[in-house]
């Protein structure tokens, strides 16, 4: 049986944890190449001597000196390497047949848009790369036979129910719409008076999903769900008339498609990203993900609600971002990334997020964004705008 040979970047954050589990329960499929974990040393040391990979990739020079003397003291004998050109070296290497792109944020874009010109396949657990970059990186993947697996549970699910020949064509396929569904976070039900008062503590507990604390953030102010709508938009070639949200608490029910004949066609399961990861990295095969199966008898019920704009305003910016087009939602992730930075360090309120973001789309930015260079160049552009508003904002 020949093995899948992974690189893992973003190995310590919550996706990169759950693929490792994956990883280990079928140690005849799979094998580990390089593993990044940015500045988490001891969690990415503990992760090397377990899975022995070639290399280990971490920020910069400091964290690589630390991670080398924990790995020489176990005996182990991968090489560290730092910085963002080793991220692309490990991401786009002859060896490596398949990439799990799990990098927060547009710090993401370069290795995973290295792993598309290399034709390599692509786990995308970083919508970033398609909010930022969504023409430049579906046209790169097309151009050199590299292979977009979506690992977003929402987008997993959309491709586990879409024929498995859909190629773009909605119409071909009798397809109505794409319907991502949404938890509505912590703050679903709270008093809209409050929204003011919510502490990064309160923000980050999210009600079904152990995530990290940008995404969940994001999930708080369904800017992650704005984001996602985006990645859809790319990922199935779907225009932004034909996506919906719809709120569902249980997060049970991870997306749909609605057909023209009236049927709905939806994936389940229990909360938990080892089964989107299980299945990509297991196609054609299903293979085991450790995850227990839904027990319907336990489940209660399952509701629906549409999103409040109001209390959401950050999905409405996603939105219009989307039908915009053009460089609009590079800005937006821009944006959104230095403001739940700022939050998070307590510089602004729960409710300064959107704000920041709607002042970053009002401003004039640039449109024909056609290279990596002109994208950074306007999320560069974009954060230094976002960051002196923050801190009109906090002083």
């Amino acid at each position: 049986m020949t093995q899948q040979v992974l690189t893992v970047l973003g190995s310590t954050g919550s996706i990169g944890v759950n693929t490792l589990d994956v990883v280990a329960r079928h140690p005849e499929k799979f094998r580990i190449f390089a593993l990044a974990g940015h500045k988490q040393v001891e969690k990415l040391a503990a992760q090397c001597v377990q899975f022995q990979p070639k290399y280990a990739v971490v920020a910069d020079g400091e964290h690589a000196a630390k991670l080398a003397q924990q790995l020489a003291a176990a005996g182990c004998k991968t090489e560290v390497l730092h910085g963002a050109q080793a991220l692309i070296d490990v991401a786009s290497a002859a060896e490596v047949s398949g990439v799990m792109a799990a990098i927060v944020g547009a710090a993401g874009l370069p290795s995973a848009l290295a792993a598309a010109q290399a034709g390599k396949t692509i786990y995308l657990a970083n919508k970033e790369t398609l909010v930022v970059a969504g023409a430049l990186f579906m046209q790169t993947a097309a151009a050199n036979g590299a292979k977009v697996l979506p690992i977003d549970s929402e987008h997993n699910a959309i491709f586990q129910v879409l024929p498995h020949d859909y190629q773009g064509r909605l119409n071909a396929h009798g397809i109505r719409s794409i319907i991502l569904t949404a938890s509505g976070g912590p703050f679903l039900h709270a008093d809209l008076a409050t929204f003011d008062r919510i502490t990064p503590a309160q923000a980050v507990k999210h009600p079904n999903w152990s995530m990290g604390q940008k995404i969940s953030v994001d999930s708080a102010t369904m800017m992650n769900k704005g984001l996602e709508l985006i990645e859809a938009h790319w990922l199935f070639h779907c225009p932004p008339d034909k996506l919906e949200v719809v709120i569902h608490p249980q997060s049970v029910i991870h997306s749909m498609v609605r057909y023209r004949d009236g049927s709905v066609l939806a994936q389940m399961g229990n909360p938990d990203m080892r089964t989107p990861i299980a299945y990509c990295l297991g196609l054609p095969e299903r293979i085991e993900s450790g995850v227990d199966a839904l027990d319907f008898g336990s489940l209660g019920g399952l509701t629906f609600c549409e999103p409040d704009f109001k209390r959401f305003p950050c999905l409405k910016l996603a939105y219009d971002a989307m039908h915009a087009g053009g460089g609009a939602p590079c800005v937006l992730n821009a944006a959104n990334e230095e403001a739940v930075s700022a939050f998070l360090a307590g510089a602004i309120r729960f409710t300064d997020i959107a704000r920041v973001v709607a002042h970053a789309l009002a401003q004039d930015f640039s449109d024909g964004l056609d290279s990596i260079e002109a994208l950074l160049t306007q999320d560069a552009q974009t954060r230094a705008d976002a960051q002196q508003y923050i801190a009109a904002l906090g002083g």
